[in-house]
């Protein structure tokens, strides 16, 4: 296992040719498109990448992803502290290769004699593995500024009739 700066652009196969295992970290402000999600550009993205071979002899890239990102919570408006996780297997093919056997669970990586852009790739799962509505738990959520929470209906307030009343009278009535 290597450990330490990960190269940006690799080539898997040489990698899964001697069975390499990956690890390392990117600061988050190199993503840039990730970072126009994110409301801070702080901290760094943890990375693990293991190049091998699998059973039916194809070439297999498996990854695992942790970062911590800060959104606005779509609740409250707030900056929003998210843990983000992303596991992947990818299928190394020829350029042009067919996906078609590929064992459930892999998705197939298209590579063609230039490397492969590793950081690219990285941003890609990161921006897949966003939570789609960014929120804090709802306990830790507060309302945001001038925001006042619906009133409780008082004691004294007379309940209004429905207009479809008179409605369900008409069906019930069997003259109608």
């Amino acid at each position: 296992m290597l450990k330490g700066p990960i190269p940006p652009h690799i080539d898997p196969r040489k990698l899964a040719d001697r069975a390499i295992t990956l690890e390392g970290e990117w600061p988050l402000a190199q993503f840039s498109r990730l970072c126009e999600q994110l409301v801070s550009d702080a901290g760094s993205v943890h990375a693990r990448f293991e190049f091998g071979r699998d059973e039916q002899r194809l070439i297999v890239m498996r990854g695992n992803l942790e970062v911590e990102v800060q959104m606005v919570c779509q609740r409250c408006l707030e900056p929003a502290l998210l843990p983000v996780h992303s596991e992947f297997i990818y299928a190394v093919l020829k350029e042009g290769g067919s996906a078609d056997g590929l064992p459930k669970g892999y998705d197939a990586l298209e590579l063609g004699e230039e490397p492969l852009d590793l950081l690219e790739l990285v941003e890609d799962e990161l921006l897949l593995a966003l939570p789609i509505v960014p929120a804090h738990d709802p306990e830790e959520c507060q309302h945001p500024a001038g925001f006042a929470a619906a009133p409780e209906p008082s004691v004294e307030e007379v309940p209004r009739s429905n207009p479809f009343d008179v409605l369900a009278q008409l069906k019930r009535d069997p003259n109608v």
